[in-house]
C-alpha cells in the first residue's frame, strides 16, 4: 500500500474519503445539532473575553493554542483508530469542512422571496448571510448582496476545504476550517480586533491564497471566461482582501453582472471598487451564482479525481 503523492492517505482510502465527505454535505447539510463548529465558536468567544488584552502576540498565542490543539486532538484520535478505519474520520472532517449545501440553503430563501416580490423577508434572509446593513436595500441590491456572499462563501466554505483535503487529508480540511471560522470571528479591523486579530486575518489570507485563485480560475472557465479573466486582472487589485477580490470579480465577470460599489456596515458607508461588468442583479441571478457554485464542484471533483489516479498509478 503506497502513500498518494497529494496527501498522506493511502491512494484508496483518500478517494472513499473524499467521496464519503462530499456525499454527506450533500446529502446531510451540517449537522442540526450538536455541530462541532457551534462549540468551536464558544469557544473561541470565550478566549476572546478573557485573553483579549489588544495585544498582537494574544492573538498570535490564542490562534496557535485553538487550531493547533484541536488539530492535535483529531491527529491523536485519528491515530488510535485502526488503519481501516481512519478514512472514515477524514471524510467526517471534510464533511465538517464543507459547507456547500449549507450555502444553498442560506441563499435559496433569499431568491425565493425576491422572487415573490417580499422585499422585507429578502432583506431578512440576506441579512443572516451578510455583515452589511440590509434594512434600506431596494430588490437589486439584495439580489447583489446574495450573489455576492454566495462567490466569495463559495472559495471559503468549499473549494478552499477541498483544497486543503487534497493537500493534508482530514488534518488539512480541518485546520483551514478552523482558520476561516477564527477569521469570521476575530478578522475584523476593529479597535477591539486589529491587533487581537491580526493572526487570524493573516492565517486565513495565506491559506486561502492559493484556493481562492483556484476558485476564481473555475468561475471564470464556466461563464464569460475573457470577461471573467479582465475582471480578475484589472478590478481585483482594488478590493481590500486580496483573496475575495479575485473570486468576486472573477465570479461577477463570469455572470455578467455588476457588483460592489457602496454599502454600509456598521452604521457607516463604505466606498468599494465595482467588480464586473454588465447590469445589475435580478432574482434570477442569485440562483445563477448558485449554480456557477454547484458546477465549480462537481468540476473540482473530476479534476481532483483524474489527478489522484494519474499520481497513484
Amino acid at each position: 500500500m503506497h502513500l498518494d503523492l497529494l496527501t498522506f492517505l493511502p491512494d484508496r482510502e483518500w478517494a472513499w474519503a473524499l467521496l464519503l465527505g462530499v456525499a454527506a454535505d450533500v446529502l446531510l447539510g451540517e449537522p442540526r445539532r450538536w455541530h462541532p463548529l457551534v462549540g468551536f465558536g464558544r469557544l473561541a468567544s470565550a478566549i476572546d473575553r478573557r485573553f483579549n488584552g489588544g495585544r498582537r502576540w494574544q492573538g498570535v498565542l490564542a490562534w496557535l493554542g485553538l487550531v493547533g490543539a484541536l488539530a492535535a486532538l483529531y491527529g491523536g484520535a485519528r491515530w488510535l483508530l485502526p488503519q481501516a478505519a481512519r478514512w472514515m474520520a477524514d471524510g467526517a472532517a471534510l464533511w465538517f469542512a464543507l459547507g456547500a449545501r449549507s450555502l444553498q440553503e442560506h441563499v435559496w430563501p433569499v431568491r425565493q422571496a425576491l422572487v415573490q416580490g417580499d422585499l422585507a423577508s429578502a432583506r431578512a434572509a440576506v441579512q443572516r448571510i451578510v455583515t452589511r446593513d440590509c434594512t434600506s436595500l431596494d430588490a437589486s441590491e439584495v439580489a447583489a448582496a446574495a450573489v455576492e456572499s454566495t462567490l466569495e462563501n463559495g472559495n471559503d466554505a468549499v473549494f478552499g476545504s477541498l483544497f486543503w483535503f487534497a493537500v493534508g487529508g482530514g488534518l488539512g480540511a480541518l485546520v483551514f476550517r478552523l482558520a476561516n471560522t477564527l477569521d469570521a470571528m476575530w478578522g475584523y479591523r476593529t479597535e477591539r480586533y486589529l491587533c487581537f486579530g491580526w493572526a487570524a486575518a493573516r492565517a486565513d489570507d495565506l491559506l486561502n491564497w492559493l484556493p481562492a485563485r483556484l476558485t476564481a480560475l473555475s468561475y471564470a472557465g464556466l461563464g464569460y471566461t475573457r470577461l471573467a479573466l479582465w475582471c480578475w486582472r484589472h478590478q481585483a487589485p482594488r478590493w481590500d482582501s486580496p483573496n475575495a477580490g479575485p473570486v468576486m470579480a472573477a465570479g461577477a465577470g463570469a455572470l455578467g453582472l455588476k457588483l460592489g460599489g457602496p454599502a454600509r456596515y456598521h452604521g457607516r458607508t463604505e466606498t468599494r471598487p465595482v467588480l464586473g461588468a454588465g447590469r445589475l442583479p435580478h432574482s434570477g441571478d442569485v440562483g445563477r451564482a448558485l449554480a456557477l457554485v454547484a458546477s465549480a464542484l462537481l468540476m473540482w471533483l473530476v479534476v481532483l479525481t483524474v489527478l489522484h489516479v494519474g499520481l497513484t498509478r
